[in-house]
């Protein structure tokens, strides 16, 4: 039969084990759990970083949008100046001056003057000299070529600038 020393040895072996076993999992616990609250935080961020990049995503496409709607209007502009440039040469070849005409062209014009480039006013403000001063048909087909010109050169580099 053992003795009770054998029993106390056995005992105080057996505690510092328990102890051992218990210390290790609180250490083991406390590092697990530092280490899940940092995967946690870098989950976070790795989260704001894709929200980040979707929403700069999104302005991209709103911007690409609006700068894709600016250079349409303004190639309706364009168009709508040539057809009423068109319609007043007409007018004036044919010794038609209409009214009507004459308004469809100024709003044109007007039109042009707010789109812009300062090039492209220029040749418009020619083409509305050459009618007011009722210039030579040849004349008139120049000044609406050197509009088409500018025109095209303007939606062209404003093309440039919108794609990506």
């Amino acid at each position: 039969m053992p003795d009770m020393s054998e029993w106390v040895i056995a005992l105080v072996a057996a505690l510092i084990a328990a102890c051992s076993a218990v210390a290790g999992s609180l250490v083991t616990g406390r590092y697990s759990r530092s280490a899940g609250l940092i995967q946690a935080q870098a989950a976070r961020h790795a989260g704001d970083r894709q929200a980040d990049a979707m929403l700069e995503t999104v302005r991209l496409t709103l911007r690409q949008e609006y700068a894709v709607h600016g250079l349409d209007t303004r190639r309706q502009a364009y168009v709508r100046f040539l057809d009423a440039a068109e319609t007043a040469m007409a007018a004036e070849h044919n010794g038609q001056g209409r009214p009507e005409a004459r308004a469809a062209f100024q709003r044109a014009n007007a039109e042009v003057t707010l789109e812009g480039p300062e090039e492209l006013v220029a040749a418009a403000r020619t083409i509305a000299d050459l009618l007011r001063h009722h210039g030579r048909p040849d004349e008139l087909e120049s000044a609406k070529q050197g509009f088409i010109s500018a025109a095209q050169r303007a939606l062209q580099a404003t093309a440039v600038i919108v794609s990506p």
